[in-house]
């Protein structure tokens, strides 16, 4: 058998402002992760909440990027730092709120969200979800690493991001979801000028990616939502989730599935290639 060589990672794992939990179970996603990269003793791991001082973190002996995070974004001197650490090689494995960050009140009442360099470095931008549903996921790319041991498809119960790829020419997508156009009640979550994210067919929507950047790369995979009572934004579901006997208080669906977990291990191993 190889051995396998020493990989240092560093977790991103929080919401804003820091401390806080920004409608998510942060300590849930992040032991989770946690588990998952301590299963191989050849990988070191530090911590944090946000992107303050990630110079000192993503050292060039560090692999590996991972976010988790509902708010926290790089700003200009952080991304430069993301950047060129990914230009020289590193990998940035981003999970569902990292494509978020900055949301602004616009006049109407609603929040707008706020594109920055952050955004261009991942090369996906969060426009909107619709309400919480039970969907289907679909693997579009077979024979990439981080579809390995996944079935052809998935359901899942989990916010339906809606994703406006930055360089879509330059993006492999790997999984996707025939979610279709917004289908939100009136009033319900961020505004937005157009539906960017929807692709051509009018009908797919872009669920994990894979993004080259000089001699790095980016993953991003939309899926991963969880919250407890304490940790909920009380909001509208939609009735397939009651439908399916879903629990709302407390959901962790998507995580209790045999296909995200398997995502996860595939995104590390692809971190370390």
């Amino acid at each position: 058998m190889v051995e396998k060589q020493p990989t240092r990672v560093h977790l991103i794992a929080g919401g804003y402002p820091p401390g806080q939990h920004a409608g998510h179970d942060m300590d849930y996603a992040r032991l989770r992760l946690l588990e998952k990269l301590g299963q191989d003793d050849s990988i070191h791991t530090t911590v944090g909440g946000d992107y303050t001082d990630i110079d000192k973190w993503l050292q060039p002996n560090v692999s590996l990027l991972i976010t988790y995070v509902a708010g926290p974004f790089a700003g200009e001197k952080e991304n430069e730092i993301l950047r060129d650490w990914i230009d020289r090689g590193g990998r940035w494995l981003s999970l569902h709120g990292s494509s978020g960050g900055q949301a602004r009140k616009q006049e109407s009442g609603n929040r707008k969200m706020i594109k920055h360099d952050h955004h261009h470095t991942m090369g996906g931008f969060f426009i909107n979800h619709p309400p919480i549903k039970k969907f289907t996921v679909d693997v579009a790319d077979t024979n990439h690493v981080l579809t390995q041991k996944l079935p052809a498809s998935f359901d899942v119960v989990d916010e339906p991001y809606m994703i406006e790829l930055q360089q879509p020419e330059e993006t492999n997508i790997v999984l996707t979801a025939a979610l279709g156009p917004d289908d939100s009640p009136p009033g319900f979550g961020f505004e937005y000028e157009s539906d960017t994210a929807l692709q051509p067919d009018g009908v797919t929507r872009v669920i994990t990616y894979e993004k080259k950047l000089g001699d790095g790369a980016v993953t991003y995979i939309s899926l991963g939502h969880c919250h407890t009572p304490l940790t909920n934004q009380p909001g509208y579901f939609h009735p397939n989730v009651a439908e399916a006997g879903v629990d709302t208080s407390s959901l962790r669906e998507t995580w209790k599935t045999d296909a995200f977990p398997q995502l996860l291990e595939n995104g590390i191993e692809w971190g370390r290639r």
